[in-house]
Protein backbone atom coordinates (compact mmCIF):
# COMPACT_ATOMS: atom_id res chain seq x y z
CA UNK A 1 0.00 0.00 0.00
CA UNK A 2 3.03 2.46 0.64
CA UNK A 3 2.67 5.57 -1.98
CA UNK A 4 -1.15 3.81 -2.88
CA UNK A 5 -2.97 6.35 -1.16
CA UNK A 6 -5.04 8.03 -2.91
CA UNK A 7 -8.75 9.71 -1.62
CA UNK A 8 -10.18 9.12 -5.19
CA UNK A 9 -12.44 11.47 -7.31
CA UNK A 10 -15.63 9.26 -6.37
CA UNK A 11 -16.08 9.30 -2.38
CA UNK A 12 -16.01 12.81 -2.30
CA UNK A 13 -18.82 13.50 -4.72
CA UNK A 14 -21.27 11.05 -3.26
CA UNK A 15 -20.97 11.82 -0.02
CA UNK A 16 -21.41 15.71 -1.44
CA UNK A 17 -24.33 14.47 -3.27
CA UNK A 18 -25.85 12.33 -0.10
CA UNK A 19 -25.00 15.46 1.98
CA UNK A 20 -26.91 17.86 -0.50
CA UNK A 21 -29.74 15.29 -0.33
CA UNK A 22 -30.56 15.01 3.16
CA UNK A 23 -30.81 19.47 3.03
CA UNK A 24 -27.90 19.25 5.52
CA UNK A 25 -24.70 21.92 5.37
CA UNK A 26 -21.11 21.22 5.88
CA UNK A 27 -20.70 23.00 9.06
CA UNK A 28 -23.98 21.54 10.08
CA UNK A 29 -22.90 18.29 9.16
CA UNK A 30 -19.61 18.56 11.02
CA UNK A 31 -21.23 19.70 14.15
CA UNK A 32 -23.47 16.88 14.29
CA UNK A 33 -19.84 14.43 13.76
CA UNK A 34 -17.95 16.39 16.24
CA UNK A 35 -15.33 17.44 13.15
CA UNK A 36 -14.29 20.74 11.31
CA UNK A 37 -16.07 22.13 8.48
CA UNK A 38 -13.08 22.31 6.29
CA UNK A 39 -12.53 18.64 7.36
CA UNK A 40 -16.01 17.97 5.36
CA UNK A 41 -14.77 20.02 2.49
CA UNK A 42 -11.52 18.42 1.83
CA UNK A 43 -13.11 14.58 2.07
CA UNK A 44 -16.01 15.96 -0.29
CA UNK A 45 -13.10 17.65 -2.96
CA UNK A 46 -10.77 14.25 -2.41
CA UNK A 47 -8.12 16.40 -0.69
CA UNK A 48 -8.00 14.39 2.48
CA UNK A 49 -9.68 10.64 3.36
CA UNK A 50 -11.50 9.83 6.50
CA UNK A 51 -10.79 7.70 9.21
CA UNK A 52 -12.27 4.41 9.27
CA UNK A 53 -14.51 5.73 12.30
CA UNK A 54 -15.26 8.58 10.53
CA UNK A 55 -16.41 6.63 7.47
CA UNK A 56 -18.82 5.10 10.00
CA UNK A 57 -19.68 8.15 11.28
CA UNK A 58 -20.60 10.00 8.45
CA UNK A 59 -22.56 6.39 6.64
CA UNK A 60 -25.05 6.69 10.23
CA UNK A 61 -25.65 10.70 10.11
CA UNK A 62 -26.55 10.97 6.43
CA UNK A 63 -28.49 7.50 6.79
CA UNK A 64 -26.14 5.74 3.82
CA UNK A 65 -24.72 2.46 3.44
CA UNK A 66 -21.43 1.73 2.69
CA UNK A 67 -22.16 0.21 -0.42
CA UNK A 68 -23.23 3.38 -1.63
CA UNK A 69 -19.84 5.29 -1.07
CA UNK A 70 -18.05 2.53 -1.97
CA UNK A 71 -20.28 3.26 -5.03
CA UNK A 72 -22.00 0.39 -5.61
CA UNK A 73 -25.31 0.82 -7.37
CA UNK A 74 -28.13 1.37 -4.83
CA UNK A 75 -30.96 -1.65 -3.86
CA UNK A 76 -33.46 -0.53 -6.80
CA UNK A 77 -30.35 -0.87 -8.93
CA UNK A 78 -29.31 -4.03 -8.22
CA UNK A 79 -28.71 -7.55 -10.32
CA UNK A 80 -31.86 -8.75 -11.66
CA UNK A 81 -30.70 -11.76 -13.12
CA UNK A 82 -31.26 -14.94 -11.05
CA UNK A 83 -30.67 -18.60 -11.64
CA UNK A 84 -33.45 -21.37 -11.75
CA UNK A 85 -33.60 -24.94 -10.67
CA UNK A 86 -33.31 -25.56 -14.28
CA UNK A 87 -29.54 -23.94 -14.94
CA UNK A 88 -31.10 -21.18 -16.79
CA UNK A 89 -30.37 -17.48 -15.96
CA UNK A 90 -34.01 -15.50 -16.18
CA UNK A 91 -34.72 -11.68 -16.60
CA UNK A 92 -36.76 -10.29 -14.29
CA UNK A 93 -40.38 -8.60 -15.04
CA UNK A 94 -39.18 -5.21 -15.46
CA UNK A 95 -37.41 -6.63 -19.16
CA UNK A 96 -34.07 -6.34 -17.64
CA UNK A 97 -31.12 -8.99 -16.92
CA UNK A 98 -29.19 -7.21 -13.99
CA UNK A 99 -26.19 -5.37 -15.68
CA UNK A 100 -27.99 -3.56 -18.57
CA UNK A 101 -28.68 -7.01 -20.60
CA UNK A 102 -31.92 -6.61 -21.89
CA UNK A 103 -34.02 -9.37 -21.73
CA UNK A 104 -34.91 -9.48 -25.52
CA UNK A 105 -30.87 -9.99 -25.79
CA UNK A 106 -30.62 -13.28 -23.02
CA UNK A 107 -33.66 -14.98 -23.92
CA UNK A 108 -34.93 -17.82 -26.43
CA UNK A 109 -38.16 -19.56 -26.82
CA UNK A 110 -35.99 -22.93 -24.87
CA UNK A 111 -34.04 -20.12 -22.22
CA UNK A 112 -31.04 -18.50 -22.31
CA UNK A 113 -27.92 -19.32 -23.90
CA UNK A 114 -25.90 -21.18 -21.74
CA UNK A 115 -22.56 -18.83 -21.90
CA UNK A 116 -24.84 -15.86 -21.88
CA UNK A 117 -26.50 -17.45 -18.98
CA UNK A 118 -23.00 -18.27 -17.07
CA UNK A 119 -21.86 -14.87 -17.32
CA UNK A 120 -24.76 -13.45 -16.28
CA UNK A 121 -24.79 -15.57 -13.19
CA UNK A 122 -20.92 -14.98 -13.02
CA UNK A 123 -21.64 -10.89 -12.89
CA UNK A 124 -24.21 -11.32 -10.23
CA UNK A 125 -22.53 -13.25 -7.49
CA UNK A 126 -18.46 -13.20 -8.50
CA UNK A 127 -16.48 -10.61 -7.33
CA UNK A 128 -13.00 -10.85 -9.95
CA UNK A 129 -9.74 -10.31 -7.31
CA UNK A 130 -8.84 -7.08 -10.11
CA UNK A 131 -12.22 -5.28 -9.95
CA UNK A 132 -12.94 -4.75 -6.15
CA UNK A 133 -14.04 -1.87 -5.16
CA UNK A 134 -11.53 0.60 -2.99
CA UNK A 135 -11.81 3.23 -0.17
CA UNK A 136 -8.72 4.69 0.92
CA UNK A 137 -8.67 5.91 4.50
CA UNK A 138 -6.67 8.17 6.74
CA UNK A 139 -4.12 6.37 8.77
CA UNK A 140 -3.05 3.96 6.35
CA UNK A 141 -5.94 1.98 5.71
CA UNK A 142 -7.67 0.40 2.66
CA UNK A 143 -10.76 -1.72 2.24
CA UNK A 144 -11.41 -3.86 -0.89
CA UNK A 145 -15.05 -4.86 -1.43
CA UNK A 146 -15.72 -8.09 -1.68
CA UNK A 147 -19.59 -8.04 -2.19
CA UNK A 148 -20.57 -8.05 -6.31
CA UNK A 149 -23.59 -6.49 -5.59
CA UNK A 150 -24.76 -4.01 -2.49
CA UNK A 151 -26.20 -5.24 0.38
CA UNK A 152 -26.26 -2.97 3.17
CA UNK A 153 -26.71 -5.68 5.52
CA UNK A 154 -23.15 -6.84 5.61
CA UNK A 155 -19.89 -5.44 5.15
CA UNK A 156 -17.65 -8.26 3.85
CA UNK A 157 -14.12 -6.54 3.06
CA UNK A 158 -10.41 -7.76 2.65
CA UNK A 159 -8.87 -4.62 4.97
CA UNK A 160 -5.41 -3.83 4.16
CA UNK A 161 -3.30 -2.20 7.14
CA UNK A 162 0.67 -0.79 5.80
CA UNK A 163 2.99 -0.31 8.05
CA UNK A 164 1.89 2.02 11.33
CA UNK A 165 -1.71 1.88 9.84
CA UNK A 166 -4.20 2.72 12.36
CA UNK A 167 -7.95 2.42 12.41
CA UNK A 168 -8.58 5.81 12.99
CA UNK A 169 -6.41 8.80 12.68
CA UNK A 170 -7.17 10.04 15.95
CA UNK A 171 -5.60 6.98 17.44
CA UNK A 172 -8.87 6.32 19.69
CA UNK A 173 -11.23 3.62 20.16
CA UNK A 174 -14.12 3.88 17.73
CA UNK A 175 -18.03 2.42 17.99
CA UNK A 176 -20.54 1.57 15.57
CA UNK A 177 -23.38 -0.16 15.41
CA UNK A 178 -23.45 -4.23 14.43
CA UNK A 179 -21.61 -7.26 15.29
CA UNK A 180 -17.71 -7.75 14.13
CA UNK A 181 -15.80 -10.70 12.91
CA UNK A 182 -12.26 -10.80 11.85
CA UNK A 183 -10.14 -13.27 10.25
CA UNK A 184 -6.31 -12.43 9.88
CA UNK A 185 -4.64 -13.45 6.42
CA UNK A 186 -1.33 -12.76 6.80
CA UNK A 187 0.97 -10.56 9.02
CA UNK A 188 0.64 -9.66 12.46
CA UNK A 189 -2.29 -7.35 14.05
CA UNK A 190 -2.72 -5.33 17.50
CA UNK A 191 -6.50 -5.22 18.27
CA UNK A 192 -8.10 -2.99 21.63
CA UNK A 193 -11.63 -4.29 22.37
CA UNK A 194 -12.58 -2.86 25.31
CA UNK A 195 -9.85 -2.66 28.35
CA UNK A 196 -8.48 -5.90 26.72
CA UNK A 197 -5.64 -5.94 24.08
CA UNK A 198 -4.98 -8.62 21.50
CA UNK A 199 -2.35 -9.61 19.53
CA UNK A 200 -3.38 -11.35 16.20
CA UNK A 201 -1.25 -13.75 13.67
CA UNK A 202 -2.43 -15.52 10.59
CA UNK A 203 -5.22 -17.73 10.90
CA UNK A 204 -5.95 -15.55 13.96
CA UNK A 205 -10.22 -14.80 14.41
CA UNK A 206 -11.79 -11.98 16.44
CA UNK A 207 -15.52 -11.70 16.87
CA UNK A 208 -17.38 -9.11 19.48
CA UNK A 209 -20.03 -6.22 19.58
CA UNK A 210 -19.45 -3.69 17.15
CA UNK A 211 -20.95 -1.11 19.98
CA UNK A 212 -17.85 -2.20 22.47
CA UNK A 213 -14.92 0.56 21.80
CA UNK A 214 -12.43 -0.91 19.01
CA UNK A 215 -9.00 -0.08 17.38
CA UNK A 216 -6.68 -1.98 15.55
CA UNK A 217 -3.02 -1.00 14.21
CA UNK A 218 -0.33 -2.34 12.95
CA UNK A 219 3.09 -2.06 14.17
CA UNK A 220 5.01 -4.35 11.78
CA UNK A 221 7.43 -3.70 8.94
CA UNK A 222 4.81 -5.46 6.64
CA UNK A 223 1.55 -5.41 5.48
CA UNK A 224 -1.47 -7.20 7.31
CA UNK A 225 -4.16 -8.05 5.10
CA UNK A 226 -7.45 -9.29 6.79
CA UNK A 227 -10.55 -10.47 6.34
CA UNK A 228 -13.47 -8.45 7.95
CA UNK A 229 -17.22 -8.84 8.38
CA UNK A 230 -19.71 -6.68 9.67
CA UNK A 231 -23.76 -7.24 10.31
CA UNK A 232 -25.44 -4.83 10.73
CA UNK A 233 -28.33 -4.90 13.14
CA UNK A 234 -30.05 -1.92 11.42
CA UNK A 235 -29.39 -2.06 7.34
CA UNK A 236 -28.09 1.79 6.12
CA UNK A 237 -30.02 3.84 3.24
CA UNK A 238 -29.26 5.35 0.11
Amino acid sequence: MAGSFDPGAELGPRLRRVREDRGLSARELARRINCSPSLISQIERGISAPSVGMLYALASELRTSLDFLFGVALPGDAVLMTAHGDGHARASADGTGGHGIAARDVMQRDGVPRDVAQQAIVQAIVQQAGKRRTIDLASGVRWERLTPGPDDRVDFLEVIYEPSGHSTDARRPLRHDGQEYGLITSGTLHASVGFENYLLGPGDSIAFDSSIPHEYWNASAEDVHAIWVVVHAKPGRA
